[in-house]
Parts: structure tokens; C-alpha cells; sequence
């Protein structure tokens, strides 16, 4: 059900409120909006609340003004929880400009992030399908994993696969192997030898995950397929994005899902990175701050971007690398990471806001900052009474 609330503006400071339920049905909805444009409204203001609001959302957009506001800063007293009075509260919050609105992103986009979201689910799935797959074949005493790097590489599904079709030869499922597989024809028959015992049940039921998994990796194709499709038309973004240390095609366009294209709902820098709490938080009281902990924010942005951060440091030579060596030393290596991720979500924001490519500049001093260098030091010396005339070295 939904507890609907319209009011006047306050007179006197007096609330004049009109209340009434409704339904979560498709009609229920469109006697919903009817009333409120009967009533005059413009503005409506709805709690997140799980997947709810979404349908009342899709109802009213277009016809009026919308915001969503985070229910925590909606929080009643405790013991004092009333639909229609929360609704009150959360129409005088409101109007008093103290709730926490949320991002809500054009419907193109809102699908770009349905897409994005589903693909990642079903890679979770992967991961969880290929954890049960070696516990099952620990249960039945093969020792594949042991040989192999990946499990679900291409020799080893071709050996799993005889596996659940009833091969008992350790022998010729060794010889599936691929020529330039690292374990030897001996350690692989050794890790396969319980072929010859292995239970029919234990034989069928690696035949279902991999069935399974076959059908969870043709869903990620055809994702695939369909964000490829839907950001067609950004491309350019895609690439520019894609081309930064630690990034790649899937990564940048997860993160286009999530802040558009242009990042165009964010004016600066420091608001996206606000948003995504790659920030420093800031509690005080009596001008002390308690805690610097990060805020929380967009949960999907924080997780790509901390990938991206551990990848980008492992980039030989760039500047991600350099700034983390320097600054794991003296925050070691989770602040260090977190302070990459920083960077990666203000970098993020001039790609796409401002439309630049990323140049590497690695260890070669950018020229920007040499000229500030520069600066500082002839004004040191003048400060210790030397005058410096600066004659740059020939170059090779």
C-alpha cells in the first residue's frame, strides 16, 4: 500500500494535510496520478524503500517534479512509527531542505545500470559455480585443481566433460591436455587416478554444473551484446575511459551506467567523489573530528573503482604505480589503494565531464608540475640571499 500525504503550503505555520491509501496495482498508480493532478500538485517527494518506489516512479515521471530521498534521514523517534505520519514528516523534512536525495538517473540510463548489474550477478554466480565444482571434485578425490591454474580453462573442461560422460582412464584423460599446460602427463594422470572409482551420482552432478555454467556464460555473452549495443552511441566515452591505466572496456562502461556518459548531474570533481565516498569523511564536534572514516556511497561505483585502483597499480610505469609505492610505505597498503581510488574517481569526472584523453605520463615529470617545482626552489634561494639563473641542460 502506499500512505499518500498532499498539504498546502504552511500558513501561520499550521499544516493543512489531505490524506489518503492507495494500491500498488498498475491502476491504482493511474488513480494515484489522477488525484494528484487534481489536487494541483507539482512536486512529490517518495522514501526509498527497497525496489518499491520504483514503480510509482515509473507512474509520475514526466508529470511531475520528483524526489527520492534516502529513508535513514527520514528516521522517526523510536516506538513512534506511523505510515501517514512518516509521510507528514517526510513532507516538512522536505521543505525544510533537511532529507538526503538520491540520484536518480534518466530511464536510458536506469536500463544501462539494470544491464550492468545483471552481468555482474551472473559473474558472482561464476564464481560461486566454480567453488562447489572443486569442492565436488575434492568430494570425489580428483585433484585437478592442483595441476591447473584455471579450473575452467580450456584442458580442463575438455577432461571434466569426459569426467561426467563416464571416462575412467586417467591415461587418456591426461592426454586432453593441452601441448602447453604446465603439469606433466605424469602429474596429471596421478591427480585423475580416482577416474577409475569415481561415483556415477558425483559423475552427474558435474555434468549439471557444467551445463549450468555453460548457460550462465552464453547470458553473459548476450549481456554482453546488449550494453555493447546500448552505449553505441558513446562509444568515444567508452574508449577515452577505457584507455586509462587499470580500466578496460567492461569496467568503463559499468561505470558510464552508473554516472552517465558525460557525468553531467555532477558540477565538479569533488561532488562525484562525494557521491561515490571515495572522499575523506569528516565527524565533528567542538571543532574535533572523531572519525575520518569515508562515507558510504553508490556501492557499485566504489567496488569497479577499487578493482581498478588494485589493477592500475599493477601497471608498469605509471603514475598509479609511482603514487602507490610512495604512499604504501606510509599508509600501507589499504589507505594506499583507497587514495588511488581517489584519484581514478576525480580522473573519471574530467574524462567524461570535459571530454580530454588520458595521456601516461609515468615516470617523465609532468610539465606543469616542473614548472611549480621550478618556481619553488628560486624562490628559496632568494630567500637565503642567492640569486639563481637557471641555464637548462642540452637535451640527447
Amino acid at each position: 500500500m502506499l500512505a499518500v500525504v498532499i498539504a498546502d503550503v504552511a500558513v501561520e505555520g499550521q499544516w493543512r494535510f489531505c490524506r489518503r491509501k492507495f494500491g500498488a496495482t498498475e491502476n491504482e498508480l493511474r488513480q494515484l496520478m489522477n488525484w494528484l493532478e487534481e489536487q494541483g500538485v507539482r512536486e512529490v517527494i517518495m522514501e526509498s524503500t527497497a525496489q518499491y518506489w520504483k514503480p510509482v516512479w515509473h507512474q509520475l515521471e514526466g508529470h511531475f517534479e520528483l524526489y527520492l530521498a534516502q529513508a535513514q534521514s527520514n528516521r522517526a523517534p523510536r516506538g513512534r512509527k506511523r505510515d501517514f505520519t512518516d509521510a507528514e514528516r517526510l513532507l516538512r523534512r522536505h521543505v525544510a531542505r533537511e532529507l538526503i536525495l538520491s540520484f536518480v538517473p534518466n530511464p536510458e540510463q536506469r536500463m544501462w545500470r539494470t544491464l550492468t548489474h545483471t552481468k555482474y550477478q551472473l559473474s558472482r554466480d561464476r564464481v560461486r559455480l566454480q567453488n562447489q565444482l572443486e569442492s565436488l571434485l575434492e568430494d570425489a578425490r580428483i585433484k585437478l585443481s592442483g595441476c591447473v591454474t584455471d579450473l575452467l580453462g580450456v584442458s580442463s573442461r575438455r577432461m571434466l566433460r569426459a569426467l561426467a560422460a563416464g571416462e575412467t582412464d586417467a591415461a587418456h584423460l591426461a592426454d586432453m591436455a593441452h601441448a602447453g599446460l604446465h603439469a606433466t602427463a605424469e602429474e596429471l594422470r596421478d591427480a585423475l587416478q580416482a577416474a577409475a572409482t569415481m561415483n556415477s551420482l558425483h559423475r552427474q552432478i558435474l555434468g549439471l554444473f557444467l551445463s549450468r555454467l555453460e548457460l550462465i556464460e552464453n547470458h553473459m555473452d548476450a549481456l554482453d551484446t546488449a550494453i555493447a549495443a546500448a552505449l553505441r552511441a558513446h562509444n568515444d566515452a567508452v574508449l577515452r575511459l577505457a584507455d586509462v591505466p587499470g580500466f578496460g572496456i567492461d569496467s568503463a562502461q559499468q561505470v558510464i551506467a552508473e554516472v552517465g556518459p558525460t557525468a553531467a548531474t555532477f558540477p565538479s570533481p569533488e561532488q562525484l567523489s562525494s557521491w561515490v565516498g571515495a572522499c575523506p569523511g569528516r565527524e565533528e564536534s567542538a571543532e574535533v573530528s572523531s572519525s575520518n572514516r569515508s562515507p558510504k556511497g553508490n556501492r557499485a561505483m566504489r567496488r569497479v573503482l577499487n578493482q581498478v585502483a588494485n589493477a592500475a597499480v599493477k601497471s608498469k610505469g605509471s603514475v598509479f604505480q609511482i603514487r602507490y609505492l610512495k604512499l604504501r610505505a606510509r599508509l600501507g597498503h589499504n589507505k594506499a589503494i583507497w587514495a588511488i581510488v581517489h584519484r581514478l574517481c576525480r580522473l573519471t569526472w574530467k574524462i567524461l565531464h570535459q571530454g580530454v584523453a588520458y595521456i601516461e605520463y609515468g615516470k617523465r615529470l609532468n610539465p606543469n608540475a616542473a614548472k611549480r617545482r621550478i618556481s619553488k626552489l628560486v624562490r628559496e634561494l632568494r630567500r637565503l640571499g642567492y640569486h639563481a639563473q637557471l641555464t637548462p641542460l642540452p637535451t640527447a
